[in-house]
């Protein structure tokens, strides 16, 4: 049997029912609040700022967006498998050998799509509303600390397989990890490393070696999350009993 041609018009219309489908499962249900939230503080934020113009730099722009930007991030990758549950297709997904690893890949992938034209959209606003930034270069680096909870909340998923259990243990170690960024300041090392803001007595090019080894490092430990929740799901009876 051919397969589908995805160029052929009756293989777009399938690929666009697949994505509208999984895209209502990813960020079906409580997913409006999350993104009301979101869009709430920020907007708060923002009109806080307004009124503090003198106050406004690129640096305190990166913070306000990076907690609507965890908002956004934090359903879709830690209530996913909760949401297969819920929509009764777990069953469905694990009894098609290898189907699963492709599913939830392109879930993670188009998590990270919108969640990032989302930031982007935040970065224009407030760039015409407060400071003039650097929107393609913010929305990048804000992608970096999101992308790593977001993938370190799918991996507490498929070890947790509850939502709201997930959620409870991503809280805390977001709340540990920003602790410890009191300690840290400008080490590599630190997730909430501010790239727009210069340490005093720290040379520029001393510096720009500093955020590319915190990239660096945060990506790998988000790819190794995400595969390693990938793995995971390999052990088909710890999710379906």
């Amino acid at each position: 049997m051919s397969k589908t041609n995805l160029f052929h018009p009756s293989g777009i219309s399938l690929l666009l029912k697949f994505v509208r489908y999984n895209l209502k499962i990813v960020f079906g249900n409580k997913f409006v609040y999350f993104l009301g939230a979101a869009l709430i503080f920020y907007l708060l934020i923002t009109s806080i700022s307004l009124f503090a113009a003198d106050s406004v730099s690129v640096h305190g722009v990166y913070f306000q967006l990076m907690f609507p930007a965890f908002l956004l991030i934090f359903f879709p990758t830690t209530y996913g498998i909760q949401n297969d549950e819920d929509a009764r297709i777990l069953e469905i997904l694990f009894g098609i050998p290898n189907y699963r690893y492709k599913i939830w890949l392109v879930r993670l992938c188009m998590a990270i799509f919108m969640v990032f034209w989302f930031i982007f959209l935040m970065a224009n606003l407030s760039s015409v509303l407060l400071i003039n930034v650097p929107v393609w270069e913010m929305t990048m680096r804000l992608m970096v600390p999101v992308g790593l909870f977001g993938m370190l909340g799918f991996f507490f998923s498929t070890v947790v397989k509850n939502g709201n259990g997930t959620a409870v243990i991503v809280v805390i170690l977001g709340l540990l990890v920003w602790f410890l960024s009191a300690f840290l300041e400008s080490s590599p090392w630190n997730v909430f490393l501010n790239p727009f803001e210069l340490p005093s007595g720290m040379s520029e090019t001393v510096w720009e070696s500093v955020v590319e080894k915190h990239v660096r490092t945060w990506l790998i430990v988000a790819l190794v999350s995400a595969l390693w929740g990938l793995l995971n799901l390999q052990r088909r009876e710890k999710f379906i009993k």
